[in-house]
């Protein structure tokens, strides 16, 4: 969940969002902006590693030269874990590790050695958010104790897809937990299972949420690939916040059976990658229609057989994108990194211009926050129902976290949890004129401002950089970010590193009508390679003057 939602429906919500610039952490609630020069001091000695920004293809190639085989790159990456998630910068982004990680990667190994070839995907190693039901040894919890001892009996649809296609299920990733529907004073990347998750560049910030384990780990290449879920900024916004690249399709692109849900209108899995070629492969392997998931039947023709196709060089010459005007003046730190970026589309052959999407989507805010509460209380009784848990409604989660209030809550409360099951059901009329207005809102924004001007995309800053992790106040609110028109319109959104503001990565985002992700991952591709601003984390220590 995106925490600018949160914050329009809290005492926050005054925060003028042009006007965030970087602070130092501090107890204090206005703590000073860094000094000029002032840099992030040197965090814990990490180790080199022999997998560092490597591709797909790269480690694809190794296993096909005989170089490395798929239980030896498991391998490598479970030992980066246990140096820098488990001990060294202590991430804590890696709730759980897969014990049969190992055997599978083995049985993968023997079908290379038979000539036999799931996928791209082949022996790879991958991480998935612990809200993804695995039908192994692993547990899907939510980063919820009271789902800590859940076992699911089936693999999710996106879990299944993946093994399909050779993918090699490493582990699971902390999150915020139930993605960040649990407190509007709530802080990303903390879950009461799995503790708080640090961002890999400097590890007093937030990773964002909810995919934040997803993030850190897939930046700090404790795998080569990881897949998280967005109701609302939880792929783009720990994407960008992580110096990667994230992709939140259209939904019913990708299934959500197996998902623990928040929304059915809004949800939605993803990859998030280190690069868009990368995530072009997650993206095409996890991708099919789903007979359990009504939303995917829309997916139908829908689906190239490989997004890698799109991705050209020159891709962004004789486009025409929109530039989100609001994001163009302002104090934050990413303005100038925006402005940069804009110029690097024109110099790569794009026209741009000026839309205003923002102002035309942020009133429907308090109408998509009615539709996420009467959604989770159906979709998580839904869930546990047929789950298997020790707990069965949504009621039973309140009450286990009231009778565990010193571990389950001992930093924030569950007002959402308690407003959304308050709530009658999805046949009450405020809900479905809270959908019509949020989500056909969104809709007719953005269909009419890229029709009006015949545009490939709109593009945009996808959030600022990483606030300050604070366990007592919960996050902080300001700064420009642009999840929600694509959220709310279930329309796909891709994030692309653009920089950094002080040692910290700011994503470039690119938001266009259903279906479109080829295009979409065309442009993030061609500015990618144009721009080349991934930088990989050094695990800094908090800022210093």
């Amino acid at each position: 969940m995106n925490r600018r939602l949160f914050l329009r429906n809290s005492s926050l919500a005054g925060l003028a969002l042009s006007t965030f610039t970087l602070e130092a952490c501090s107890s204090s609630p206005s703590s000073a902006v860094p000094e000029a020069g002032a840099a992030a001091g040197a965090g814990p000695e990490v180790a080199p590693f022999e997998l560092h920004e490597a591709t797909v293809a790269q480690l694809q190639e190794q296993m096909k030269s005989g170089q490395r085989s798929s239980r030896a790159l498991c391998e490598l990456y479970l030992k980066r874990i246990e140096a820098i998630d488990k001990a060294g910068p202590r991430l804590n982004s890696v709730i759980e590790l897969n014990p049969d990680a190992l055997t599978i990667a083995d049985q993968l190994d023997q079908e290379r050695k038979t000539g036999k070839l799931r996928g791209s995907l082949h022996g790879i190693p991958v991480l998935i958010k612990d809200n993804i039901d695995t039908a192994d040894q692993m547990r899907t919890s939510a980063g919820s104790l009271a789902l800590a001892a859940h076992k699911a009996t089936q693999d999710a649809f996106i879990v299944k897809k993946l093994r399909e296609a050779g993918a090699v299920v490493l582990g699971k990733t902390n999150l915020s937990e139930w993605a960040n529907f649990r407190s509007t004073r709530s802080t990303s990347g903390w879950s009461s299972r799995g503790g708080q998750t640090r961002n890999p560049y400097i590890l007093d910030r937030t990773p964002s949420g909810s995919s934040a384990g997803s993030g850190a780990a897939a930046s700090a290449n404790l795998c080569a690939v990881a897949v998280g879920t967005e109701t609302d900024g939880s792929i783009v916004s720990p994407a960008s916040c992580c110096g990667l690249v994230g992709v939140k399709p259209t939904v019913g692109l990708l299934s959500r059976t197996g998902i623990i849900p928040i929304s059915a209108t809004q949800d939605t899995a993803g990859p998030m990658a280190r690069s868009v070629h990368d995530a072009a492969l997650l993206l095409a392997a996890m991708a099919g229609p789903d007979a359990a998931d009504a939303a995917t039947k829309s997916s139908t023709g829908k689906i190239p057989a490989d997004y890698t196709t799109f991705l050209q060089p020159n891709g962004l010459r004789g486009k025409r994108l929109g530039i989100e005007k609001s994001h163009l003046t302002g104090a934050s730190d990413a303005i100038a990194l925006f402005k940069t970026a804009v110029e690097l589309l024109k110099a790569q052959g794009a026209t741009v211009v000026e839309v205003e999407v923002e102002k035309l989507t942020d009133p429907l805010g308090e109408a998509e926050y009615d539709v996420l509460l009467y959604e989770f209380k159906d979709g998580v009784n839904k869930y546990l129902a047929t789950a298997g848990a020790e707990v069965k409604t949504l009621a039973d989660v309140i009450a286990f976290n009231t009778r565990n209030k010193p571990k389950a809550m001992p930093f924030f409360q569950q007002e959402i949890l308690e407003a959304s099951e308050k709530l009658e059901g999805l046949g009450s009329a405020k809900y479905q004129a809270a959908l019509r207005k949020s989500q056909q809102g969104a809709r007719a924004a953005l269909d009419g401002v890229l029709r009006a001007n015949q545009l490939d995309a709109i593009v945009a800053i996808t959030n600022s950089p990483a606030r300050c992790i604070d366990l007592i106040n919960g996050d902080s609110g300001g700064g420009p970010g642009f999840s929600s028109p694509a959220a709310m319109a279930g329309y796909p959104h891709v994030t692309v590193p653009m920089g950094q503001v002080y040692g910290l990565p700011v994503g470039l985002s690119f938001v266009g009508a259903a279906w479109q992700e080829g295009p979409l991952l065309g442009l993030a591709y061609a500015y990618e390679q144009a721009a080349k601003k991934r930088v990989a984390p050094e695990f800094k220590a908090p800022f210093v003057g």
